[in-house]
């Protein structure tokens, strides 16, 4: 089954890159209306404790379609580690879409792709690992202006591979 989601996801990542050269092309010939209708955001992350870091960035971007539609790409690079016990690395895309209900109201969905990389100390005997993961989230947040926060949920959670902690998460956006 993963590797049927993994080329599902292939298929589909092509195919939105793919319409996304087109609108580029038809844009150019309509000079430089496409790009006012991108926008980009995305997310940064830091955490450290007691012999523990974690950081992340988490860049993407936006096409504005009109006032209620957008969709858009994003990537992901986290590393994290705690002294003595593991590393990893995890790097991925995704592809969003959003729809404003009405201009406060945002619902969203992303599919996200993630490559995990744990290692593990040797004196540990936990044998390292290395795996596709990925999520599919829906969500709902308030909207004003560039700024949206709301609540998102991994249909896909698997608790023994996910690299959250829960399928239900808080979220935050900025599009410039």
């Amino acid at each position: 089954m993963k590797s049927s989601l993994s080329i599902l996801f292939k298929k589909f990542f092509f195919s939105v890159v793919m319409s996304l050269f087109i609108q580029v092309g038809i844009a150019q010939e309509q000079g430089s209306q496409f790009w006012s209708n991108v926008r980009f955001g995305g997310g940064i992350g830091l955490s450290f404790g007691n012999e523990f870091f974690s950081g992340t960035i988490a860049p993407s971007a936006i096409y504005e379609f009109n006032e209620q539609f957008a969709a858009g790409l994003g990537g992901n690079f986290s590393y994290n580690s705690q002294k003595d016990v593991y590393k990893t690395t995890i790097v991925g895309g995704s592809v969003l879409g959003f729809y404003n209900v009405i201009p406060e109201l945002q619902l969203s969905t992303e599919f996200e792709q993630l490559y995990v990389s744990r290692t593990y100390e040797p004196d540990l005997q936990i044998p390292n690992n290395s795996y596709w993961y990925p999520a599919l989230f829906v969500g709902a947040g308030y909207r004003t202006g560039n700024f949206t926060a709301g609540i998102r949920y991994d249909v896909l959670f698997n608790e023994d591979e996910s690299i959250y902690a829960s399928a239900w998460m808080p979220f935050v956006r900025v599009y410039f």
